[in-house]
């Protein structure tokens, strides 16, 4: 295939790879460089287009990668931010100390909310909280799992509103 035909052809296809691009970065300009860079690299490995075959997927496919790969390399990438002005502050240890009096206040106050629960919730929940799986507690208390998840589920959502002070 000459390489002014092969041009018109990827010019003729780059509209159906714009919506496409627009979909995988969901930033319009992010999505241009996508398509400029797979112009590029369509251009670049013109010898791999097999004439005949289906141009808009391979396309679609060069695409697709790039966009993985770049997505791969940003993943990777451990880049940390910082808008302080001061930039001692980013290696700067903090020493706290746990106050042991009012963490066992609070310990207290969630046992107490613990047995306050009907029992029909707590006894599921304290099993679990004890390291017993779903099906365990299931056969345990010969209930059906669905019910069993469902009443932990409700025994977590009370001590959450009970507790919410902390």
């Amino acid at each position: 295939m000459a390489t002014v035909d092969f041009n018109q052809l990827l010019v003729n296809n780059t509209e159906f790879l714009k919506p496409f691009a627009i979909t995988l970065t969901r930033d319009n300009e992010v999505a241009k460089d996508l398509l400029q860079e797979t112009m590029f690299r369509a251009l670049a490995n013109k010898e791999k287009y097999n004439v005949g075959t289906n141009i808009k997927a391979w396309l679609y496919t060069i695409m697709r990668n790039i966009f993985i790969n770049n997505y791969r390399r940003k993943s990777k990438q451990n880049t940390i931010f910082d808008s302080t002005p001061n930039e001692y502050l980013l290696n700067y240890n903090q020493v706290t100390t746990a106050n042991a009096a009012e963490g066992a206040i609070k310990l207290k106050d969630i046992q107490v909310a613990i047995h306050e629960l009907p029992a029909i919730f707590r006894n599921p929940f304290m099993l679990y909280f004890e390291g017993y799986k779903y099906h365990e507690i299931a056969g345990m208390l010969s209930e059906p799992l669905g019910t069993i998840k469902s009443r932990i589920h409700f025994a977590r959502k009370l001590l959450k509103e009970q507790v919410s002070r902390y």
